[in-house]
């Protein structure tokens, strides 16, 4: 998962995977969800960011991650 912030746009991107994206759904103003071609998810687009999320922090919980290079 990786998390793409566009501070011109003020939109935050969640990429959760690596296929690409076919098709997007607008699920609540401003809030899209892409899908692959098989129907899994794979991002979120969140515009107006800053506006509806606390940008300042980010908090990882039990989550077996390792140290990307």
């Amino acid at each position: 998962m990786k998390l793409h912030y566009y501070s011109e746009t003020d939109s935050l991107y969640i990429d959760l995977s690596d296929k690409a994206g076919v098709d997007s759904r607008e699920v609540a103003d401003g809030v899209v969800l892409d899908f692959d071609a098989d129907g899994n998810l794979v991002g979120i687009d969140i515009d107006r960011a800053s506006k509806i999320l606390d940008l300042s922090r980010l908090e990882v919980d039990s989550l077996p991650l390792t140290v990307a290079h």
